[in-house]
């Protein structure tokens, strides 16, 4: 599997990489046609309207005149043909700009380009002028071409020539989907043999609760018996040293009672005599 997936591999990335440098050729000349266009379009002197026309710097201005006084036919060549100079740009820029964003920084850089090519206009070029409105066209035409088609062609492409696009090759499955592979049925069924008897053996070894009951209950009664038939503990050395001492003094005291009592009858008899 891996000596196969390998070429097919190399061969997925090479078709890719021609394909990927087909398309940005194929764009770039595009880019460069448009280019040469736009140049030819806007940046010819018009010596016969400049005495006529005058910049604009007031967004919508000559769009009110283009309603006022000019015919519908001719409004709509001035709108329209402002609005298809920015459509390419909505169609070549997104094979260039990065994923993230693309639409925002698609109309920043159309709006960026046709005002360098107004300020052109202006400056150079004789019969020409700076208009804010001209620019305002140029890129609404590029979001409508993005929008239209340009983000559909974008996505496939690069959809087609990124890696992540493509599925892994077998032989490169993750650690995730090994471990939760099934297990064999062969290993299955001797699990659940070999679970099957241990089981049993459990459940006959186990005591049910009514055993349990008998057995405490037994235990209670030896207690109670033992705790009556028991002998009264005999003394012990220490209580019997204690028995000893206590007797000793008892002896002293009625010895000392005693002579302290002959003495008496002594001291008596002995004044009787001298007298």
């Amino acid at each position: 599997m891996t000596a196969e997936a390998n070429p097919r591999t190399g061969r997925g990335t090479w078709v890719r990489v021609l394909v990927r440098g087909a398309v940005l050729t194929v764009v770039l000349l595009g880019l460069v046609v448009f280019s040469v266009l736009l140049a030819k379009v806007t940046l010819t002197p018009s010596p016969a309207s400049a005495d006529l026309v005058t910049a604009n710097l007031r967004p919508g201005r000559s769009l009110r005149q283009y309603a006022e006084d000019y015919t519908f036919l001719a409004a709509c060549k001035q709108a329209g043909g402002n609005l298809l100079l920015g459509v390419p740009f909505g169609l070549l820029l997104p094979f260039f700009v990065p994923r993230r964003l693309r639409m925002i920084r698609t109309t920043l850089l159309t709006a960026v380009a046709m005002a360098v090519v107004e300020l052109i206009q202006g400056a150079l070029v004789e019969g020409r002028a700076f208009d804010i409105d001209d620019v305002i066209l140029n890129t609404t035409g590029a979001l409508l071409g993005y929008f239209v088609l340009g983000r559909r062609i974008s996505h496939r492409y690069y959809t087609y020539t990124d890696d992540s696009g493509f599925p892994r090759p077998s032989a490169e499955k993750p650690e995730a989907e090994l471990k939760r592979a099934p297990e064999p049925v062969g290993r299955a069924k001797a699990t659940r043999t070999e679970t099957a008897p241990t089981k049993a053996a459990r459940a006959k070894a186990a005591p049910t609760k009514s055993v349990r009951a008998k057995v405490a209950r037994t235990k209670a009664a030896r207690t109670k018996t033992g705790q009556r038939d028991r002998p009264k503990p005999a003394a012990t050395a220490s209580a019997k040293k204690r028995g000893a001492r206590a007797g000793r003094t008892d002896g002293a005291a009625d010895g000392g009672r005693r002579a302290t009592g002959s003495g008496a009858v002594r001291s008596l008899l002995d004044r009787l005599r001298g007298r």
